[in-house]
Order: structure tokens, then C-alpha cells, then sequence
């Protein structure tokens, strides 16, 4: 008997998700009874001992509890990739913070709670960052990310005050040198670095641009390894890049919960990718 998989995804997709058919379509042909589930879809049974794979559940930033209460309850009953205290940990950007903390170069941020929006113009003051960029701690793709310039703090401190009205909100310098060299994306498949794609920046309402495949510089891949260290039991990962102004590499995000893996851009990452899940799955 094949062993079954549960692909879990959110439904409608706010956008297609170019990795699904790739997927799918592989796991089939390595012999896994795979198929895509809602998470939120109250006719699944996910408290039956179906191992779950979780990749475009891209909704879960309006609803966090809700999506963290979730993987508690189908892990205990089967197998959850990526596992769940590494999600549970990873939907809220305070990890950037940390990440800076333990000594791994990431662009600075700043936090504003839930609920403080009253001191959101101190708050922007305090950032001192010039041109700024402002958006929800939890969030996914574009939604609730703005621009402005140093001359637009005002406009800056409103949007912040809007969001923290219902969720925490950051605050991050802008990084002109994505405009030329872009962000790069470096994908992490069961141990191992597979590929990296550039990406443009990208802000609320606008599309994705992402090239081919690209090489992993050295120093990118020595960052990106400094930002998995200790990170257990994982099969996916993403380590989002963008050059300092002297440019050296610093994280820009750490997407352990759903991350695009850009897998039509380079093959064998699709196979890594199903290898790991039949090793796991034993099948």
C-alpha cells in the first residue's frame, strides 16, 4: 500500500503556487498517495495518523493562533514537515532580532506591539533609518508591506498605527541594493543547500519576479548556514538574502513554514525534495 501524504494549502490560493503539479506529480511517481488539503477545510479529518507536509497554507497570517493550534493538533497524531516547534517559532519575524542577537548578520528591525499604535511616530523617529519599510511581524508574500522615504514619516507612522491595530508591525531600513542585485533566495533541502534564485522587490499588490537558478556565493552560503545552526529535523528551508552597502550578505528572512522552493527552477531540488519525503515516509 502506497503511504499517504497530505499537502497542506489554504484555499482559495491568493496566488498559484508553481511548486504544486511539480510536486504532486513527482511524489506520484515515487509511489506516495500524495493529495493537497485545506488546512482550515472542516471536512478533512486531521486528527487521523496521516503524516502532513505543509507548504502553501498562505492565509495562516490573519489567522495565527488558529493555523499554530493546528500543527499542534495534527502532530500529535502523525509526522508534520517542516516539524512544528520550528513553525511555531518562525511565523512571528521577532526571530530576525534574535538572529542579530546571536551574532548572524541580519537587517536590523524594529518592533511595535500590537496594541501601541499610539506610539507609532516615536517609534518611526526612533528607527532612524532613513527611507523605511513597514510591515506586519507575521506575514506572507506582499500583504501589509509599504515603502517610504525619510521624507514621508508621517505617512510611515500612520500605516504602522493601522496595522498595529491588530497586529505587531516592524520596521526595517530599506534596502536599496535590492533594486540592482536584487534579493537572493537560497533554498535548503534535507541538509543541504540546493540553488538560489534572485528575486525583486516586491511590495503590497505587486507580482513576484524571479530569475532561473543562480550559484551560491561562499559568503552567502556561510550566512545562510549561521541562520540554520540548531535548527533540527528539518526538510525545507529558505534563507532570503540582501547585500549590505559594503556588500556583505545579510538575512533579510528565514522561511521555515511555507516558502516557495522555486523547484521548476532547478530539478534536481525536486528530486531531493521527494527522496527525503520517501525516506521519512518509508515508503
Amino acid at each position: 500500500m502506497a503511504p499517504a501524504l497530505r499537502i497542506a494549502t489554504c484555499s482559495p490560493l491568493p496566488e498559484p503556487d508553481p511548486d504544486e503539479d511539480l510536486l504532486l506529480a513527482a511524489l506520484h511517481r515515487a509511489g506516495i498517495d500524495a493529495r493537497m488539503a485545506a488546512w482550515r477545510d472542516p471536512r478533512e479529518d486531521w486528527d487521523a495518523p496521516v503524516a502532513t507536509l505543509v507548504r502553501s497554507t498562505w492565509d495562516y497570517i490573519h489567522m495565527v493562533s488558529a493555523f499554530v493550534g493546528w500543527t499542534e493538533r495534527v502532530e500529535r497524531v502523525a509526522p508534520l514537515f517542516n516539524p512544528g516547534d520550528t513553525m511555531r517559532n518562525n511565523v512571528h519575524k521577532r526571530y530576525l532580532v534574535d538572529l542579530a542577537r546571536r551574532g548572524v548578520p541580519a537587517v536590523p528591525t524594529r518592533l511595535l506591539p500590537q496594541g501601541q499604535g499610539r506610539f507609532a511616530a516615536d517609534w518611526i523617529e526612533g528607527c532612524r533609518f532613513g527611507d523605511l519599510v513597514i510591515k506586519p511581524a507575521v506575514g506572507a508574500a506582499s500583504f501589509g508591506t509599504r515603502r517610504f522615504t525619510a521624507a514621508e514619516l508621517d505617512a510611515a507612522a500612520d500605516h504602522a498605527r493601522q496595522l498595529a491595530s491588530s497586529c505587531d508591525v516592524l520596521a526595517q531600513p530599506y534596502q536599496e541594493e535590492v533594486e540592482g542585485r536584487g534579493e537572493r533566495a537560497l533554498v535548503w533541502i534535507d541538509g543541504q543547500f540546493t540553488h538560489a534564485v534572485r528575486k525583486s522587490p516586491r511590495f503590497e499588490g505587486g507580482d513576484e519576479s524571479v530569475s532561473e537558478a543562480v550559484p551560491i556565493e561562499t559568503e552567502e552560503r556561510r550566512v545562510a548556514e549561521a541562520a540554520l545552526t540548531g535548527l533540527d529535523g528539518l526538510l525545507y528551508a529558505r534563507v532570503d538574502l540582501v547585500a549590505a552597502a559594503d556588500g556583505s550578505p545579510r538575512v533579510m528572512e528565514l522561511e521555515l513554514v511555507e516558502p516557495s522552493l522555486f523547484l521548476l527552477q532547478h530539478p534536481p531540488a525536486l528530486q531531493r525534495l521527494v527522496t527525503a519525503l520517501v525516506r521519512r515516509l518509508g515508503a
